[in-house]
This record gives C-alpha cells, sequence and structure tokens, in this order.
C-alpha cells in the first residue's frame, strides 16, 4: 500500500513559527480534512508537500514515483493554452497523448483537407486506443462539464478567476496520483458542483489532503481530520463530526475558562448531525436524542457564547423596498420585474447557478449599480456594510490595530458597554500579541477576516455579504454565525456555503439565470433535498405508479418485523442506558488517555447501533402509518 510519511517537519515565515517537528502518515484512500485558523499555515504545509516551497527541516518516506498532484487556492496558467491543453498540462505519459491528440484533432478541424493532418490524427488516434487513453479524455470532459465549464476550446485568460479555479480542479482530479492535495476546492462552485465532487472524491484510491470552510462537505469527504494549532498538528480518526465529538470531550476536560469554545463546538456538532437528511426524514426519536444531548450540554454553558450583540441605530417598519428593479446585460436578462420588502430581523439568502446574477442584485442593494428600471427605496435610517467577494487593497505597513480604528476606536454593546478594538480583536481570533504585526505579513484569509470585523466596527443595520464564506477558516466562519444570529439588524447573504446558509438564512431569493427571482421560505437545505424529490416532467405518471406500488406492498408487516416491532422500542432503551453509562465514564476517565480512548470506542459503537436501531424503527413505523 502506498504511503506517505512525514516526520521532523518545521517551518518558520519570518519571525512566526507555523509548525515545528509535526508528523503524521497518510495511506492511499485516507481523505484527511486539513482545520486550522486563518494564518496557522494550512496552504503553506500544501505548499511543502507540493514542493513548491522549502521546510526548515523536513523528513520524507515514500515508495519511488510517488506522485503528488497540488490544486493552488490561485492556479496560473500560461497565456495561450486552452482549457482542455490546461487540463491535459500534467507530465503523465497518458496526459501528453491526450494533450497530442487534442491539438492534432484541432489543427485537422482547420484544416480537413491536410493528408498530413489525417495521418498524424489517424495515428494518434491508434495509439490513444493501444494505452486505453479514452478513459482520461472522457473524464476531463466530463468533468470540466460537472465543475460548468463547457468552453474546452477557450483560452483560459479569458475566463474568469473562479472558472480558471475550477479548470485546475479538474486537471487535478483526472492526473493519475499517489496523493491529491486539494486547496478550497469548493470556491467558485455551485451545489451541485460540490456534491459531484464530493461523491467523486470518495471514490478515488488515491490519499487526499484538502483544505475547506464547508462544513457539509468536509464531514461527507474526510477520512481523518488533521488540525493545526499551536504550531503543531493533532490528528483525529472519522469525520468533522467525529472530530467535534472528540474535541468536544477534550474541551469539557479543560480549564473553565475554555467553555465558551467548548460550547461553539457543541453547537456545530448539533447542526452537522443533524444534517439535510435528518431534518427530512421521520426519525423523530434521532432528533428527540440530539436535544437531549443538547440539555446535557447545557448544563456546562456559562450562557455567554460569544457576547457580540452590538448596538446598532434604529429601523424603522421599511428597511428595504424594490420595486419592478430590472437589469440586462448584453440583452440578457438578469434581474426582470423583481419586487421585494426588507423588515427589521430579515435573514436572506440569494441562491442559485454561477452567472445567475447573484452579485449583481446584492450591488443594486448596496447602490453600487443602478437598475434599468424601476425603483430601489431606502429607509431613512439604514446604514449598509456591504461586504464584497474581493476585498479592496490594504497598506502593506498599516498595522491590524490601526487599520481597524480607521473604522472606529471602539463601538457600543447592546447593553450599554463599549468595546474596544482590542477586544474586538481577540473576539475574531487575533491574539493580543499579533496586533501590531503588519498587514503585508498576514494571509489571504486573516486579511478577508481584518477587513470583515472593521466594516462590523462601523455599527451598520444592514449586512450585504458576498460569499463572506471563501477563505475564511471554520472558527472565523462559526463566530461571524453566532455574530450575526443576534445581530439585530437585517442580513442578506451569497453563498455556496450550505452550512453558513442553514444557520443564517430564514429564507431564499433563489435566481434562476433567466431574470426571475422566486422568494422560498424555508432553509436552504431542505429546499435542496425538495429539489431532488420533485419528479420530472416527463415521467410523473411512473413516478406515481411507482409510489402507490410501494405504499400497497407495505401494508402490513412481515411475521419477522411484527416481532422486530414488539421488542425494538425495548432495544433502544437499552442502548440508550448503555450510551448514558459509556458517556460517564468518559467524564471519569480524566486524563487517563487509554481508558478514555476505549471508553470513546465503545461509544462510537453504541452510537453506529443506536442509529440502525432509529433506522429500523422508522421504517418500521412508516409502515404502521400507512
Amino acid at each position: 500500500m502506498s504511503h506517505l510519511i512525514i516526520s521532523d517537519l518545521t517551518k518558520t515565515v519570518g519571525e512566526k513559527t507555523l509548525f515545528e517537528q509535526i508528523e503524521f502518515t497518510i495511506y492511499a484512500g485516507d481523505r484527511a480534512g486539513l482545520i486550522g485558523v486563518n494564518g496557522t499555515g494550512k496552504s503553506t504545509l500544501l505548499s511543502i508537500l507540493a514542493k513548491k516551497i522549502e521546510a526548515d527541516t523536513l523528513t520524507i518516506d515514500h515508495p519511488n514515483q510517488y506522485r503528488i498532484s497540488y490544486l493552488e487556492q490561485d492556479p496560473q496558467f500560461d497565456e495561450d493554452v486552452t482549457v482542455l491543453q490546461a487540463v491535459f498540462s500534467g507530465d503523465s505519459p497518458l496526459l501528453a497523448l491526450n494533450r497530442k491528440y487534442e491539438e492534432s484533432l484541432q489543427r485537422m478541424i482547420s484544416d480537413s483537407s491536410s493528408e498530413e493532418f489525417q495521418n498524424e490524427l489517424m495515428k494518434l488516434q491508434q495509439e490513444m486506443d493501444e494505452q486505453n487513453a479514452w478513459d482520461i479524455n472522457a473524464l476531463a470532459k466530463t468533468a470540466l462539464t460537472k465543475l460548468g465549464i463547457d468552453m474546452f476550446d477557450r483560452r483560459v485568460q479569458e475566463l474568469s478567476g473562479g472558472q480558471q479555479k475550477r479548470v485546475a480542479l479538474a486537471k487535478v482530479l483526472i492526473e493519475p496520483a499517489d496523493l491529491i492535495l486539494l486547496d478550497e476546492p469548493t470556491n467558485h462552485i455551485d451545489l451541485q458542483s460540490a456534491e459531484w465532487l464530493q461523491e467523486m472524491l470518495t471514490r478515488l484510491p488515491s490519499a487526499i489532503i484538502f483544505v475547506t470552510h464547508d462544513r457539509y462537505f468536509l464531514d461527507a469527504v474526510s477520512t481523518h481530520i488533521y488540525e493545526i494549532a499551536d504550531q503543531t498538528m493533532y490528528t483525529h480518526r472519522g469525520n468533522y463530526g467525529d472530530f467535534l465529538e472528540s474535541r468536544a470531550i477534550r474541551e469539557e476536560m479543560a480549564a473553565s475558562s475554555q467553555l465558551k469554545l467548548q460550547n461553539r463546538f457543541r453547537s456545530e456538532l448539533k447542526w452537522i448531525r443533524r444534517g439535510a437528511k435528518a431534518r427530512t426524514t421521520k426519525q423523530k426519536a434521532r432528533i428527540q436524542r440530539f436535544d437531549q444531548l443538547e440539555e446535557k450540554m447545557e448544563r456546562h454553558n456559562d450562557n455567554t457564547t460569544l457576547d457580540m450583540t452590538l448596538s446598532t441605530s434604529r429601523l424603522g417598519k421599511k428597511v428595504l423596498e424594490g420595486v419592478n428593479l430590472s437589469k440586462s446585460y448584453s440583452n440578457k436578462a438578469i434581474i426582470n420585474d423583481f419586487s421585494f420588502l426588507l423588515q427589521p430581523g430579515d435573514r436572506i439568502g440569494i441562491v442559485g447557478p454561477n452567472g445567475a446574477g447573484k452579485s449583481t442584485l446584492l450591488n443594486i442593494l448596496a447602490n453600487n449599480i443602478q437598475p434599468d428600471s424601476g425603483e430601489l427605496i431606502v429607509g431613512q435610517t439604514v446604514k449598509i456594510a456591504h461586504f464584497q467577494q474581493s476585498i479592496p487593497v490594504m497598506k502593506e505597513n498599516t498595522r491590524m490595530i490601526e487599520y481597524v480604528r480607521e473604522s472606529s476606536n471602539d463601538i457600543e454593546g447592546a447593553d450599554g458597554v463599549r468595546h474596544s478594538a482590542a477586544s474586538m480583536l481577540e473576539r475574531f481570533l487575533f491574539p493580543l500579541k499579533v496586533h501590531g504585526t503588519p498587514i503585508g505579513k498576514l494571509s489571504g484569509g486573516e486579511r478577508k477576516r481584518l477587513h470583515l470585523l472593521k466594516l462590523l466596527m462601523e455599527q451598520p443595520n444592514v449586512l450585504l455579504l458576498d460569499e463572506p464564506t471563501n477563505d475564511l477558516d471554520i472558527q472565523t466562519l462559526s463566530v461571524l454565525e453566532d455574530f450575526i444570529e443576534q445581530f439585530p439588524g437585517v442580513v442578506i447573504t451569497i453563498s455556496h456555503d450550505r452550512f453558513f446558509l442553514d444557520r443564517i438564512a430564514k429564507k431564499l431569493w433563489v435566481l434562476d439565470g433567466k431574470g426571475h427571482t422566486n422568494e422560498v421560505q424555508e432553509i436552504y437545505s431542505d429546499y435542496v433535498e425538495q429539489l431532488l424529490q420533485e419528479p420530472t416532467e416527463q415521467q410523473p405518471t411512473i413516478e406515481k405508479k411507482k409510489t402507490t406500488k410501494t405504499k400497497e406492498q407495505r401494508k402490513k408487516l412481515s411475521f419477522k418485523e411484527q416481532k422486530e416491532w414488539t421488542s425494538i422500542e425495548a432495544d433502544i432503551a437499552k442502548v440508550e442506558e448503555a450510551i448514558l453509562v459509556s458517556e460517564k465514564e468518559i467524564e471519569a476517565a480524566g486524563s487517563d488517555f487509554e481508558k478514555l480512548q476505549q471508553s470513546t470506542n465503545q461509544l462510537e459503537e453504541l452510537n453506529k447501533k443506536y442509529e440502525h436501531l432509529i433506522e429500523r424503527w422508522s421504517y418500521l413505523q412508516e409502515i404502521m402509518e400507512s
């Protein structure tokens, strides 16, 4: 089995040590999600593994001819290459052959009468047959299409930054590799593309290390979590939900000063475990179990999550009103006859395919773009903060604390207490010791986090957020989500992050890309789930027949199922009691790591058994009620 063993890895940037003597081993089939606060060195670690930059010290062991493929945050391409040439630009023989074939095909198309071109193409077709290279060719075009790129002959430099990132992602996915490194692969892709990528990664035999802020994606793909913190790396077996559980246990044993952080992880765990699937099924007992878990967690809650509630100027009954707004570009309708009325407390998510006009709509609301027709009415007390995808240029020599103070030295909380700029920096995960750091030394994610804080220091009462989750770490997103939940004003956000939208948006504006905007009063995952369940126009009758047939088949329980039904509730109760016992054993384990690990493994097995019983209970209950 191929493997990569890393030890004694140390990297210092300037005066800052990112990590010191870290070590880990990753095998084929392992999928490790790499997490940590912006600036801890996630992208740097991937760059070191990809041999793009050097470490201070590093011992590395892997088999001969161990291949690594790497998706950077900001990939660069040669100026003249087409999309297909870029995808086939790897150095493996099969990619080189596909590259030659596509170039020959283009020459043949440009001059089909050339005998030289015909012979060349026939020769390459024969080579493609002999080396079974057609599979990679088909996979490349499928990957591009699934990622929203269908202009195979277009120059890469003519594409937007997000489209270039997707081309680079397709290149990495088709390139034969023992280890795949992905830096924010879910940036700039919509839900359908993210789900395809999620399924694709779980099928690949390669080892994978990936950085992402998409917690649903992280939970679904990862088999391990690599957490960078305190200049070291912690390795956790399992997905993101398992990591949250183990970290919550670790925080539970820590000093009381860590209780606030623990409660945030507990809150996230509830959302992860109650994902879209659980909320849209009839697994009432499972949800009740989570409610009980939440009550147990609240025994240790100091009822002060992040204290981020800020004072804002009072909003009137009318915040923003759009009357028949329309906007077109190059005769293409982006927004067509859209009317709305925003009221205090509204939380809206703007969703739709790439290029549907989401950012255009947000810019109209911010008065950065004027509509072609219609009217935008702004309330008298409205104070808007617009967080855009591309943050403004920052002066490299300006210190962090000075940058924040450009907005305000301090701000007032809802309780009348003043919060200093330094205090707010700490709340946004910038420790006191780094407040004097020049902006030029910050990572891209840290700059984005700093700019977001500066906007909030202006104490707006309407937040317009355009892809705020891109390049922000999960911890910062948790802080932002907690803040928005307590924010007394209006929040309108564009995001591809399903977890973020589920927590923040109470209703949706759905753009279809043809100018139509539909308002939906649902959580995003529930909305998507309903879309997937809707029968297509071509087969409504067939679907109806299938449903009827299924119900007829499930009118009665079989003898074996009847026997199972009579005992299943007692079985569930026994497992619940065993879970409680196991949880108490974990609490009593203290610093005995061996005992803690044994109890944790036992709890994991009990939870699996519990979930199986609940699924069976739900299945049998549905039959009983039919």
